[in-house]
């Protein structure tokens, strides 16, 4: 194969435009892998930490012993995510309230909630966060590498019109190359949108559990404030 038609050869030989328009390509494909591996980190551990504390928070564990676990997490350097983050600030501020207002219960347990939906939406935007740049990526690396193919083509009927002799040899190389940019825009593209899709689908799974597990501990807390 000519070198001017392999691949590498049709880049180095692209029009400045169209060269640009691939490394901004390169640059958008390399910075949305970078969000698609720490997504994936970040999900897998929030995925694993639910199921850690519910297991645990279901066992039957003392509530006051569970919260000192996590304060001692804490205090070694740790970091508290998902539901764990939940029921801190839950149980925290319901022991807040309960010695401040021991009989004002549904101001007490409004409190409770309110806390929770807090660091709920706190978790929430960890887990969506860098989506919508993947978003963006999967919605616009096709225009950009449409942008190069169509400026590549038109130089190549401009230099077309000029030439001597109009043959398909001559405008194959800059056809070539306009079409490049079309791909990587694609190699951008699908990654991407697969990855947002695959992400925003785990991130509302998650956030849905979370819910429900303030929902289900806020019964518990009423039921304990009501027995006590």
């Amino acid at each position: 194969m000519d070198g001017h038609l392999s691949f590498w050869g049709l880049i180095a030989n692209a029009g400045p435009v169209v060269q640009f328009v691939m490394l901004v390509l390169v640059l958008a494909s390399l910075l949305s892998w970078a969000a698609i591996i720490q997504r994936a980190v970040i999900i897998y551990r929030a995925r694993t930490a639910t199921q850690r504390f519910e297991s645990e928070f279901w066992s039957g564990s003392d509530l006051r012993q569970v919260y000192a676990d996590g304060a001692e997490k804490l205090s070694a350097g740790g970091t508290l995510i998902g539901l764990e983050a939940i029921f801190r600030a839950g149980f925290k501020e319901f022991n807040r309230l309960r010695q401040k207002s021991p009989g004002d219960r549904d101001m007490v347990m409004q409190g409770v909630q309110r806390s929770m939906r807090i660091t709920i939406t706190r978790e929430q935007q960890d887990l969506e966060k860098h989506l919508p740049f993947l978003a963006s990526v999967a919605s616009v690396s096709p225009y950009i590498g449409l942008f190069g193919t169509v400026w590549g083509i038109m130089n190549s009927f401009r230099g077309l019109a000029a030439a001597s002799q109009a043959t398909l040899a001559a405008v194959a190389p800059g056809i070539s190359e306009a079409l490049i940019a079309t791909a990587m825009g694609l190699f951008a593209a699908i990654p991407a949108v697969l990855a947002y899709n695959r992400f925003a689908a785990q991130a509302d799974s998650l956030t849905s559990t979370y819910s429900t597990f303030a929902e289900e501990f806020s019964s518990v807390l009423y039921r304990s404030f009501t027995n006590s």
